[in-house]
């Protein structure tokens, strides 16, 4: 990094402004989670289920969850399908399962994946603008891209060539996931611009003199790009946040740079408190470069957890595991087992290094969830590290994010 990394915003943390999410997906993180006396395999498919572990996350009075999604069958393999049958295969659509547990919840997020590389950002911009409204307030989106062969046989409008983890370095391959992640930064500057295309005050709803919409107050956003052309308006008001948060994991420079230009919330992979201050500092670079330096952008750690009350148990429920799979667990995130203080003496430690949150994925969710809640969260509240009640309705106020103005209000007044 440059010496001018070093002016950029650093976002400290103060004793109590410790962000955490949780990363749903089917049974847990673990690929034999399912098999677990916890895990509830036949309610996979059953909203109940998404609902009783959202719930339970805003027992903890977490910030929000993710859910997870893709547009292929899980697979072992990287970038193609398996044939395992031992393992969960399957998902629900996440938009719809975030819209469906939000009436049943007040205050904590709901985070849906969103695959850029072969959806509509007019259909995507209307989803999310239609899960704030049904949540008041509490929406995002985790954007992902693909560049698998089998995705995009699906849609059948562009095809990819074949290539595994040990091909990432090869030329064709980063230019290839180079062009997949400016295609996903254009997607959500579309995205952001059709969220904005109604001004805040554009509806009237006046019967008396039958005035409903201000036509004035309705913009075109008239994008045109590599990628995308899109008119707009949108068809769906600007949401109550004004802008839902939009969150990206990144691994690398190249996703790292999709956060610092268009992000609100990073998810990154650090392993180490070295890794994790190189990242940060990584990222506000690509902020700089984006001139986006005087805005806040969260950057949370990724962590997969196994949560007992004595870490033999932890040790040897991760073993168990692994042997019910038929091979060691291995993540790009680092994998804890331990206690709850334990991991909350790790996450402070990670946290000195300028993480803003974490983002947990538990390991078995039946089991690691309440651990989660139940264990680490008191832990951290005792040590005046994480609130001890919700200080906001909007997923933008948890964050604290201030609600931004309208682009387009902005220039029609100027």
């Amino acid at each position: 990094m440059s010496s001018s990394s070093s002016s950029l915003p650093a976002s400290p943390l103060s004793s109590t402004s410790l962000h955490l999410a949780v990363a749903l997906d089917g049974a847990g993180w673990h690929p034999a989670a399912w098999r677990e006396p916890e895990a509830r395999p036949l309610d996979l498919f059953t909203a109940g289920y998404w609902a009783d572990l959202v719930i339970e996350a805003e027992r903890g009075l977490l910030d929000f969850v993710t859910f997870e999604d893709g547009l292929g069958l899980q697979s072992s393999h990287f970038a193609e399908p398996d044939g395992r049958t031992d393992q969960v295969r399957g998902r629900l659509d996440a938009v719809l399962i975030a819209a469906r547990v939000a009436p049943l919840t007040r205050h904590i997020g709901l985070v849906p994946t969103v695959v850029a590389t072969h959806t509509e950002p007019f259909h995507i911009s209307k989803a999310i603008a239609t899960l704030d409204y049904v949540s008041t307030g509490r929406a995002g989106l985790r954007i992902q891209v693909s560049g698998r062969q089998n995705e995009a046989a699906h849609f059948g409008r562009r095809t990819f060539p074949r290539f595994g983890i040990e091909d990432l370095d090869m030329p064709g391959i980063r230019e290839l996931v180079a062009e997949l992640f400016d295609e996903a930064a254009d997607y959500v500057e579309v995205v952001r611009r059709l969220w904005d295309s109604w001004e805040d005050d554009a509806e009237i709803r006046d019967v008396a003199t039958g005035r409903f919409i201000d036509r004035d107050k309705l913009h075109y956003i008239d994008f045109e790009g590599r990628h995308f052309s899109v008119k707009g308006p949108s068809i769906t008001p600007r949401p109550p946040q004004g802008q839902p948060i939009v969150s990206a994991l990144g691994h690398e420079t190249v996703p790292y740079r999709l956060i610092g230009r268009s992000a609100d919330i990073g998810y990154v992979t650090p392993h180490n408190t070295a890794q994790a201050r190189a990242i940060v500092d990584e990222i506000r670079g690509e902020q700089q470069a984006a001139g986006r330096a005087d805005e806040p952008v969260h950057v949370f750690g990724d962590l997969v957890v196994f949560l007992d009350d004595d870490p033999a148990e932890a040790a040897a429920r991760r073993a168990r595991l692994d042997e019910l799979a038929g091979q060691p667990y291995t993540s790009d995130a680092r994998i804890f087992t331990g206690t709850p203080g334990e991991l909350a003496d790790l996450i402070q430690e990670l946290a000195a290094a300028g993480l803003t949150g974490f983002r947990l994925r538990p390991a078995v969710v039946g089991h690691d969830l309440p651990k989660i809640t139940r264990g680490l969260v008191p832990e951290l509240q005792r040590r005046g590290a994480f609130r001890t009640a919700y200080e906001a309705d909007t997923l933008r106020g948890l964050l604290g994010l201030a609600r931004p103005a309208n682009r387009y209000a902005a220039a029609a007044t100027a």
